[in-house]
């Protein structure tokens, strides 16, 4: 799986960070998304779909 985010699209909601805080962070004066590991290890997988999945703004895409 590879994972790319679209800072454009951010919101800075921070679901990305609450559902795989081992992936995402975010910037600290702007809240915009900051991508960790754009290649997650099998057991972090799920929590990347989850994080992609909550995302508002659809700002994380996966390709697997």
């Amino acid at each position: 799986m590879k994972i790319a985010v679209d800072q454009d699209k951010c919101v800075s909601s921070g679901q990305c960070v609450l559902n795989a805080a081992e992936l995402f962070d975010q910037r600290d004066d702007d809240g915009v998304v900051v991508l960790l590991n754009d290649s997650p290890a099998d057991n972090q997988i799920e929590s990347a779909r989850k994080a992609a999945a909550a995302c508002p703004a659809r700002a994380i895409t996966l390709e697997e």
